[in-house]
């Protein structure tokens, strides 16, 4: 066995003794031996590669292949990082606040676009729920890790990244040049519809949006609401924590969700009768955009028989991740445990389905502002109320509740 292939089975031998260790591949101590056994099958796959192939490998490049498609085949998630790329990541954490406005995670093996925000850099160069970001400055986006992906949403204000984007009906990818911007996220959509309905509309989940949601939902009843319809379609930025925070507004008992692993002991996260503000009646919409924070809300609402969910589908994520460096300065990056809904469900495994489901032909999804005094808030993409299947729909299940 040549020294670089006897490097490759060390280097492959080291990341299944890490899984083993920290339960990654989901091996406990009495079946770890078959972890091992594989390295078997590896050495002589890598024999034959190293005897057969046409032309003398890389195994440089065979073993950063090898080791990145091994941790990404546990979950979108989950990466291998090599020094140059850990550092790359660590040194990005320090630097600049901008942002390109569209939250992104991988799907089919590519990036796509989760959800954009309003009037970001994103929005206004067109990018769209749904879209593949087949290549990143030239780069395949399938060949980067979701930690290496983000890199290149975020840097500097005003500097600019290059995206090839796929979008279903387009013959030829989309060139698509963003400028990264500080971004202020946009505060909560609050006003009263027909038949004393409060309309509450929050773009993100952040920090801090349950103690705006709570005030809304404080002077919509004041100002004589009967009914709320949370609009949570296409939000997709946000903190677990404040998804628990905001699902408590509504429920003054139960379980909210729970978090889970191999290793990590299960921690329950009940709703406390003290936070809960309102038991008006409620319809929570979402749809394929909404993610993380926003599914743990849905979740719960619906599997405590709170309210209605009404839409599409959500888009499925809720997972706790863990960094792990390796000697050589690379590093893992493992999930490690999972947000479950009341029920039991893995939100990252089953995502949300609405038990009124309703589709639409499009998910931007936004009331336009009709009404003075109501919280600034970015305009959405020009939608009438009445091309709003979804809104309409959820009215009138509002408008029949007793």
């Amino acid at each position: 066995m040549s020294k670089q292939l006897k490097a490759f089975v060390l280097s492959i031998s080291a990341i299944i003794v890490i899984f083993v260790v920290v339960g990654g591949f989901g091996v406990h101590a009495s079946n770890s031996d078959g972890a091992y056994r594989q390295l078997s099958v590896y050495t002589e796959v890598l024999q034959r590669i190293r005897t057969e192939y046409v032309e003398e490998p890389n195994f440089q490049a065979v073993t950063m292949g090898a080791l990145h498609g091994l941790l990404e085949s546990l979950d979108a998630n989950s990466s291998y990082l090599t020094p140059a790329e850990y550092k790359q990541l660590k040194d990005h954490h320090a630097d600049g606040k901008g942002w390109i406005g569209a939250t992104v995670s991988k799907r089919f093996g590519y990036a796509a676009v989760v959800s954009v925000l309003p009037n970001t850099p994103a929005d206004k160069a067109g990018m769209q729920t749904g879209d593949i970001l087949e290549s990143i400055e030239g780069k395949s986006s399938r060949e980067m890790s979701l930690a290496e992906i983000h890199t290149f949403l975020y840097g500097q204000p005003g500097s600019t990244v290059n995206f090839s984007v796929v979008r279903p009906g387009k013959a030829e990818p989309q060139k698509m040049a963003v400028q990264r911007e500080a971004i202020n996220l946009p505060a909560v959509s609050e006003k009263t519809l027909e038949d004393n309905i409060g309309y509450l509309q929050p773009f993100t989940l952040a920090k801090g949006k349950a103690g705006e949601l709570a005030n809304d939902i404080k002077q919509l009843q004041k100002q004589g609401a009967k009914k709320l319809l949370l609009d949570l379609r296409n939000v997709a930025e946000g903190d677990p924590q404040e998804g628990i925070a905001v699902a408590n507004l509504f429920l003054n008992h139960g379980t909210i969700t729970y978090l889970q692993g191999q290793k990590y002991p299960r921690e329950n996260f009940n709703a406390d009768p003290q936070k809960a503000i309102t038991n008006l009646p409620l319809v929570v919409m979402v749809n394929r955009g909404s993610s993380g924070a926003a599914e743990i809300v849905a979740a719960a609402i619906m599997e405590n028989a709170r309210g209605d969910v009404l839409g599409d589908k959500t888009f499925g994520s809720g997972s706790v991740q863990k960094t792990i460096d390796i000697p050589d300065g690379s590093a893992l990056i493992l999930s490690v445990a999972k947000y479950y809904s009341p029920g039991g469900k893995s939100i990252e495994d089953a995502a949300v389905t609405p038990n009124i489901l309703v589709a639409s032909a499009d998910d931007d999804g936004a009331l336009p502002d009709d009404e003075d005094g109501a919280a600034p808030a970015p305009e959405p993409k020009p939608k009438t109320q009445q091309s709003d299947e979804q809104l309409k729909r959820a009215i009138t299940v509002l408008k029949n509740h007793a």
